[in-house]
């Protein structure tokens, strides 16, 4: 049945909300299982704390309760899941830190934990803004979410019978543009488990840490497109 493939079972949740030209961001996971009370309860600690204006307030947590809604609505339905890994790709600015790299992840490891890796990487990586590892950490499960509608929308084929499915056991796309690989072929006996030399690069994590200027700069120019 539907879930993320991960050890714990959070939703990705995704703010961003403008009111009388002020401009509220924020990215995070939520359980799904929490009452709706603290759907407001969280809105009006974060505006608090944010010194929003109130009107924020209800516009956070509607837009929280919607995704929620969403995500709830896909609860018990079936999903095929065949034993394949998945390319995920990261591509995120968080304040001064900019963070590219791409790995393969499995997605039938329902014990996997993004928060964890994300943790590893940015230690690893010697990260030290702490808002990073989160933020890496959401970008994960918003991947994974869109396999997971994936991986229904292939049971629901399946069962209706779809003609013209033939093949599509070993290479699906997702939302995301990645490539579902199957795991026997790609590390049968004809296969090398190294990468070649020249997709190194592709898989090595790039860190950039920009000056404040330059942060700034980005700053305005996205808000700029924003608007």
């Amino acid at each position: 049945k539907f879930r993320m493939p991960t050890s714990e079972n959070l939703v990705p949740i995704r703010l961003d909300i403008e009111i009388d030209g002020q401009r509220f961001k924020d990215a995070f996971t939520w359980n799904p299982s929490d009452p709706d009370s603290e759907v407001v309860l969280f809105s009006r600690r974060t505006v608090k704390d944010l010194k929003l204006p109130p009107a924020f307030i209800t516009q956070i947590a509607q837009s929280i309760q919607t995704q929620l809604t969403e995500f709830r609505s896909y609860d018990g339905q079936d999903m095929h899941i065949p034993e394949k890994i998945m390319p995920l790709k990261l591509d995120l600015r968080v304040n001064k830190t900019v963070i590219r790299d791409q790995f393969l992840w499995d997605v039938n490891n329902l014990d996997a934990d993004p928060e964890e890796f994300a943790r590893i990487l940015c230690k690893d990586m010697n990260i030290e803004d702490s808002e990073v590892g989160p933020a890496v950490a959401v970008t994960i499960r918003e991947q994974l979410y869109e396999i997971a509608l994936q991986n229904i929308t292939s049971a629901r084929e399946m069962r209706i019978g779809k003609k013209g499915r033939r093949g599509t056991e070993n290479v699906a796309t997702s939302k995301s543009g990645g490539i579902a690989l199957d795991l026997g072929k790609l590390f049968s006996g004809k296969a090398s488990v190294f990468r070649k030399r020249k997709e190194w690069e592709l898989y090595e994590p790039m860190i950039d840490i920009l000056s404040n200027e330059e942060a700034e700069a980005l700053d305005a120019r996205e808000e700029q497109n924003a608007r």
